[in-house]
C-alpha cells in the first residue's frame, strides 16, 4: 500500500500511530535544522517534520528536493503544541513525524507556473503547463464542484425517469447556425462528416423510437470566435421528452436545477421560477436575459413624449419608433464624462444617442429639458417611475433599438451603483419567442432559434401571409442576466415543417438533402416532444460566481482557440492528406512553412 491516509484525513484521533503519505511538496522549511514539508494532495495539506537526529537520512534527501517533487512519507502522527496549531487547514492540530521519506519524482527547480492562489502566471503559460496549474487549490475545488453537479443532475434525471443515451460525434454537416467542425472520410473520399453543435436531431429521432425520457452530458463544439463565456468545446445538459408541453418541461428542469444548487452549493431554491414573455422581457429590461437581482425598470413614454416639443422624442415616436426612459436611483450627481460614456455604450448598440436629465426641484435639468413643458417633465417623471435626485435616461429609437440600447445602459448601471448583490441567483423562464426574425443583410426571414420548433397553434395560420407575427413555443432559462438553456416544443408533424423551411426560404430539394432522414421519420409516427439543452459549464461558472468558463473546465482552450498543453491543432503528416484525398491550398502550405 502506497499510502494508508490522505494528506486531508488526519486529526488528534490519529495520535500515536503510523501513517505512510503521498503528496506534492507545497513548501520546505528549515528552521536551524529541524525541517518542516507542506505535504499537499487534492485532499488537503498536513505537516511533516523531519528532525535530523531522528531521521538523517530524510533530513539530508529532503534539503536536496524541490518544490512540486513527489514523495512518500512514513513516521508517526504526533500533536503539535498549542502555539503551532494551524485553525486554518483540517489537520492543523497534528503533524506526521517523520521516520522516512522516499522520492518518486523529482521536480524541476524553477516552475513554469505558480501553484498558488496568490501568485498567477500568464493565462496562456498556465494553459500550456495545465497539469501544473490545475493543482492551484481554487481550480482543483472547481474541477470537484463540477463532478458533484454532474452526479446531482444524473441522479436527478434518473429519478425522473430519463434515460443516459449517448448519440453520435460524427454527424451529417447541417451548417445552419455557427461555422461545423468537419473531420474528413477516409473511406469516403470527398465527404466530411461533422463534429455536432447539438444532438438535436438525434434526441428527436429518439422520441420517434420511443424512448419518451432521455438526456446526455453532451459534448458539443461550435467554431466560433472565442469569448470568456464559450468555448470551442462545451458541454450541454441535453434532454428531451415525449407527450409533453412546456409546463411538462419546466418542471422537470427546475427540479433537475434545484437539486443541482442545492447539492453544489448547499442553496435551497424556490420553484417555480417566474415566467416572463419576450415582449415584457424587452419592454421592461431591453433584454430577453434580463437580470433580475435588481429593480430599475426600463417604462416605456411614447404616448407622452409623443406630444412634446423635442424633435428627437417627437420624430422617434412618429416614425414608428419608441421612446424609452430609466429612471437611475440617486444619480443627479453623475458627471459629464460618466453621462458621456452612457451614451458610447449606446450608440455601440445602434442607439443615435442617449439622453440624459437630472430630477431637481420637480422638475428636469439638462440641455434637453428647455424642450419639455413643466408638464411634460412631471408626466415624464411619473411615468418612469423617478425621483427626487434621480437621473432619467431616455433613447428614442426603433422599437428594439431603444430597447436593447438602454438595456444595456441599465446593466451597466446595476454594476456602477453597486445594485447586483452576490450569492443571489434570479432564474426565470423567457416565454412566446417570435417564431421567426427578419435578416436584413439577406432580405429573408430566418427560424429566431432553429427550424424544428412548433409554432403556437393559434399562429400557424399566419406563418406564410405574416410571419413576423407568429409566436413559436420557445423558452429559454435565464439566470442573473445569463442564458443558461434553451428549448422548444418541437414539430411532429411533416407537412408543417416543410412550411416552415419554406418560410426561412429552404426549398425542398435543400430540406430532403439536408433532413430527409428527420422528415421520413416524420411519417412513421412521431410524439409530441419538446426538451431543452442547458449550458453545464456557464451553470457552473454562474455558481462559483466566476467569470470565465476556462476555470470550470478541466483542459480548455485559450482566447485564440488553441489547446496549449499539446500544441493543438497542429499539422498532420503529409501523408495523411493523402489518405484523406485533400491538397492543402496557398494558404495552408505557407503557414506549413512558416
Amino acid at each position: 500500500m502506497l499510502r494508508t491516509h490522505t494528506c486531508g484525513d488526519l486529526n488528534l484521533s490519529h495520535v500515536g500511530g503510523k501513517v505512510t503519505l503521498c503528496g506534492w511538496i507545497q513548501v520546505i522549511r528549515d528552521h536551524g535544522g529541524l525541517l518542516f514539508i507542506d505535504l499537499r494532495d487534492r485532499y488537503g495539506i498536513t505537516q511533516v517534520s523531519v528532525l535530523p537526529e531522528r531521521s538523517p537520512d530524510a533530513a539530508e534527501l529532503v534539503k536536496s528536493l524541490s518544490r512540486e517533487s513527489v514523495v512518500q512519507v512514513v513516521g508517526e502522527v504526533v500533536e503539535r503544541p498549542k502555539e503551532a496549531v494551524n485553525r486554518n487547514i483540517a489537520t492543523g492540530g497534528i503533524e506526521v513525524r517523520a521516520d522516512s521519506v522516499k522520492v518518486i519524482t523529482r521536480a524541476e527547480s524553477i516552475l513554469p507556473v505558480e501553484v498558488s492562489d496568490d501568485k498567477k502566471s500568464n493565462e496562456e503559460v498556465r494553459l500550456k503547463y495545465r497539469y501544473i496549474d490545475l493543482r492551484r487549490p481554487s481550480l482543483q475545488s472547481y474541477i470537484e464542484k463540477r463532478h458533484v453537479v454532474t452526479e446531482a443532475i444524473r441522479r436527478s434525471l434518473g429519478e425522473l425517469g430519463f434515460l443516459d443515451i449517448q448519440t453520435p460525434v460524427l454527424v451529417r454537416s447541417t451548417p445552419e447556425g455557427a461555422r461545423d467542425f468537419v473531420v474528413p472520410s477516409r473511406r469516403y473520399p470527398g465527404k466530411f462528416f461533422a463534429l455536432p453543435q447539438s444532438p438535436q436531431l438525434y434526441k428527436q429521432l429518439l422520441m420517434i423510437a420511443g424512448f419518451d425520457r432521455y438526456y446526455q452530458i453532451a459534448p458539443c463544439f461550435r467554431d466560433e470566435d472565442q469569448r470568456a463565456d464559450r468555448q470551442l468545446m462545451f458541454s450541454q445538459v441535453d434532454l428531451e421528452m415525449s407527450f409533453c408541453d412546456e409546463e411538462d418541461v419546466y418542471t422537470v428542469v427546475e427540479k433537475v436545477v434545484s437539486d443541482s444548487f442545492k447539492a453544489g452549493l448547499g442553496v435551497e431554491l424556490a420553484p417555480p421560477f417566474m415566467r416572463i414573455t419576450y415582449k415584457d422581457a424587452m419592454d421592461r429590461f431591453g433584454s430577453d436575459k434580463p437580470d433580475l437581482r435588481f429593480a430599475m425598470e426600463m417604462k416605456d413614454v411614447t404616448d407622452i413624449a409623443s406630444g412634446s416639443d423635442f424633435e428627437v422624442f417627437r420624430a422617434a415616436a412618429q416614425s414608428g419608433g419608441r421612446v424609452r426612459a430609466l429612471a437611475a436611483p440617486g444619480c443627479h450627481g453623475m458627471t459629464r464624462r460618466e453621462v458621456d460614456e452612457l451614451t458610447e455604450l449606446a450608440k455601440a448598440y445602434k442607439a443615435k444617442g442617449l439622453v440624459a436629465l437630472k430630477c431637481l426641484d420637480g422638475g428636469m435639468t439638462g440641455s434637453a429639458a428647455k424642450f419639455l413643458s413643466p408638464e411634460m417633465q412631471s408626466a415624464l417623471i411619473s411615468a418612469a417611475g423617478a425621483n427626487e435626485g434621480d437621473m432619467l435616461f431616455f433613447t428614442a429609437d426603433k422599437p428594439i433599438v431603444s430597447a436593447v440600447a438602454l438595456g444595456q445602459v441599465r446593466k451597466a448601471l446595476g454594476r456602477k451603483l453597486g445594485l447586483i448583490p452576490k450569492n443571489v441567483y434570479k432564474f426565470c423562464w423567457i416565454t412566446d419567442y417570435p417564431m421567426f426574425e427578419w435578416n436584413e443583410e439577406e432580405n429573408k426571414w430566418d427560424a429566431m432559434h432553429h427550424i424544428f420548433t412548433s409554432p403556437k397553434e393559434e399562429h400557424i395560420e399566419m406563418m406564410e401571409k405574416d410571419p413576423g407575427a407568429v409566436l413559436g413555443r420557445l423558452y429559454d432559462l435565464v439566470l442573473n442576466g445569463n442564458e443558461l438553456g434553451s428549448g422548444s416544443i418541437r414539430i411532429s408533424d411533416p407537412a408543417l415543417q416543410r412550411r416552415v423551411m419554406k418560410v426561412i426560404g429552404m426549398a425542398y430539394e435543400q430540406a430532403e438533402a439536408k433532413f430527409g432522414f428527420l422528415l421520413k421519420a416524420y411519417n412513421y409516427g412521431a410524439p409530441i416532444h419538446g426538451g431543452i439543452a442547458l449550458g453545464l459549464d456557464r451553470l457552473l461558472a454562474i455558481m462559483l460566481d466566476l467569470d470565465n468558463l476556462k476555470d470550470v473546465i478541466a483542459f480548455p482552450q485559450s482566447s485564440q482557440g488553441a489547446s496549449l498543453v499539446d500544441d493543438c491543432p497542429n499539422f498532420i503528416d503529409p501523408k495523411q492528406w493523402q489518405e484523406l484525398h485533400i491538397k492543402p491550398d496557398e494558404v495552408a502550405l505557407e503557414n506549413m512553412e512558416d
